[in-house]
């Protein structure tokens, strides 16, 4: 029969493990930071990265930031028309895009795309035995394989969320000003006058950075600490994309707290 001090050891050993995971995952990271100047050094690696990471993602970033704009500027029109503030229009779209809804749906999509390949891709080289390989000829898989990805990813996140943005908002201008008769000089105006380069684009910049640093690392730690299976290349990538998100939408919370708390 179970009692109360059983249900407290398990709760107990769970936390012990969640504690090592994360200090595993710690150490993890401090070992790809300490390895990305040699992966600066061999920028030809980053650069490759940088086309399989943000080149190949960015259909689905231009096609999802034109949607987002279409959307975002038809319910924004109706809301606004009810209260006769449809010139606010363009500096709503921009605002939300640029603090938003650019960095985070773009890490999302970052993650579902992005992360899962790295993931599976790290993970079959090492079902493949190709790291184990490497540590047999005295070569660092962190620094020659792990940290030239790390780096890619962050240096694509931040343009892709951009890129996000400036479709969004030029989707938003397609149907708030093109379809629906919004004044343009009004929509371009209002934007050049209420945007702040450094409040609100540098911050989203900021963001989509931060974002990028989560999502990379997820899916390189998940790639690498996999089972060398078929079923824990699947499972990890699974990890992946749900532990990329929730880390995204928290990290957005706390940014958006320390960013937007004080006019």
């Amino acid at each position: 029969m179970k009692t109360p001090l059983d249900a407290l050891a398990r709760l107990g050993a769970g936390v012990i493990q969640m504690l090592g995971s994360l200090g595993h995952a710690t150490f993890f990271f401090l070992d790809l930071l300490r390895a990305t100047p040699a992966a600066l050094a061999r920028f030809s690696l980053v650069v490759a990265q940088l086309h399989a990471i943000g080149n190949l993602s960015l259909l689905i970033i231009l096609a999802s930031g034109m949607a987002v704009g279409f959307v975002l500027a038809l319910q924004m029109y109706y809301a606004l028309t009810t209260y006769g503030a449809t010139e606010s229009l363009g500096l709503i779209v921009n605002l939300a895009l640029v603090r938003e809804l650019g960095p985070v749906v773009a890490a999302l999509l970052f993650a579902g795309r992005a992360g899962t390949s790295l993931t599976a891709e790290i993970g079959l080289m090492k079902a493949g035995e190709q790291l184990s390989a490497m540590e047999m000829m005295a070569i660092d898989p962190r620094a020659r394989v792990l940290a030239p990805r790390f780096v890619g990813g962050i240096v694509a996140m931040p343009l892709l969320a951009a890129m996000f943005s400036a479709i969004g908002i030029l989707g938003a201008y397609v149907v708030a000003v093109l379809l629906i008769g919004v004044d343009s000089g009004n929509f371009w105006s209002i934007m050049q006058d209420r945007v702040d380069v450094w409040r609100d684009v540098g911050n989203g910049i900021v963001k989509s950075a931060v974002f990028g640093v989560i999502c990379t690392f997820v899916a390189l730690y998940q790639g690498y600490e996999t089972q060398a299976t078929p079923e824990g290349v699947a499972y990890a990538t699974t990890r992946t994309v749900v532990i990329s998100s929730l880390g995204v939408l928290a990290m957005d919370f706390v940014l958006t707290a320390l960013m937007f708390s004080t006019p």
